[in-house]
């Protein structure tokens, strides 16, 4: 996909006066290139515009109208809007139901949740292509479980997987689980700003059972497993047969299931992640990600898994269309205040 390298090229340009590195992105050899983009033919890049920071992103805090107002990410009749929630038999609907909820405050929310906390920016359009682009991966290769992961810290992978399942659960029919499986450093709860409970990693360890640690999270009605406590054997759990039965009992529950993984090029734990699920994002930061690191960390991955690259932090202007959201939301919310009469 030349796409992946030309943005990454032309954030590089434009960051280069920025950051000291950005000569060995400059310098990056052609056949490097070749190589990687043969490594993700066939998969999607997606670049979030106009991104001043690394994009740790947030999103909206309506519910099914809201979202439907937004635009859905799906055509009617499709697979992912009625098999994804519309034909969930009783018993899965009692027991999701079940689980208690939390309120997400967008004040108390990162800043970089954008679909939390500027739902109706245009980077959070770019965000909301990003969960179309999965919706369709779960209508057309029956995509379940997908493991965003990095290739180093400081990428945004974290953010980037709860905007994504945050826009996920405000999709009409659909049941959306984001797992925190970066055992090592979980910190999902604190972008969300909720106090530490536990989770993943107390489940793995026979300590608590998977019903006791999922949350709801209003108002998106997404659903969280935490990771909890920090462990250092988190390969070797996620490896085990413990493991094998949470991501089963979860599928059973929830139409898609977003996993935030350990960054690739420090720990294997995000490589036996990506064995278990059914796809993977991989989060790059332009002007930061080196084409010979990523070369090397997607050489091994199963490229029937791999679902697409999310380019992040690319330092642009804002383009026409995204002017164009951005006096449309300003009038839509000019219209709600005032009444239209005032504003017509």
């Amino acid at each position: 996909m030349g796409r992946v390298f030309d943005a990454l090229k032309r954030a590089a340009e434009l960051d280069g006066k920025k950051r000291e590195h950005q000569a060995r992105l400059s310098d990056a050899s052609t056949s490097h290139a070749a190589e990687i983009e043969a490594l993700l033919e066939g998969s999607e890049v997606f670049t979030p515009k106009a991104a001043r920071e690394p994009q740790l992103f947030s999103a909206s805090a309506e519910r099914t109208d809201a979202a439907a107002a937004l635009g859905s990410a799906l055509p009617e009749g499709s697979w992912a809007s009625q098999v994804a929630g519309a034909t969930v038999d009783a018993e899965r609907s009692a027991r999701v139901a079940g689980f208690p909820a939390l309120n997400v405050s967008a004040a108390r929310a990162d800043q970089h949740l954008i679909a939390i906390t500027q739902p109706q920016s245009p980077e959070c359009e770019q965000f909301r292509s990003l969960r179309t682009h999965v919706l369709h991966a779960g209508e057309q290769r029956h995509v379940q479980a997908v493991v965003l992961t990095s290739a180093g810290v400081l990428e945004g992978k974290t953010v980037t997987s709860i905007n994504l399942a945050w826009l996920l659960a405000q999709t009409h029919g659909v049941r959306a689980l984001l797992v925190d499986g970066d055992l090592r450093r979980p910190c999902a709860l604190s972008y969300l700003g909720l106090e530490r409970r536990p989770g993943l990693s107390e489940v793995l360890a026979g300590e608590i059972e998977l019903d006791q640690t999922i949350v709801r999270l209003e108002p998106a009605g997404l659903f969280l497993l935490p990771g909890g406590r920090e462990r250092n054997d988190v390969a070797e759990m996620l490896s085990g047969p413990r493991f094998s039965s949470v991501l089963a009992e979860v599928r059973r529950l929830f139409d898609f299931i977003i996993i935030d993984a350990p960054p690739l090029g420090i720990f294997t734990d995000a490589a036996v992640l990506i064995n278990r699920a059914d796809a993977a994002l991989v989060v790059i930061r332009a002007g930061y990600t080196r084409y010979s690191l990523l070369e090397r960390l997607l050489e091994p991955l199963p490229r029937e898994r791999l679902l697409g690259v999310v380019l992040n932090g690319v330092d642009e202007m804002l383009d026409e269309h995204s002017y164009y959201y951005r006096r449309y939301y300003r009038r839509s919310e000019e219209i709600k205040k005032n009444g239209a009469e005032k504003v017509a």
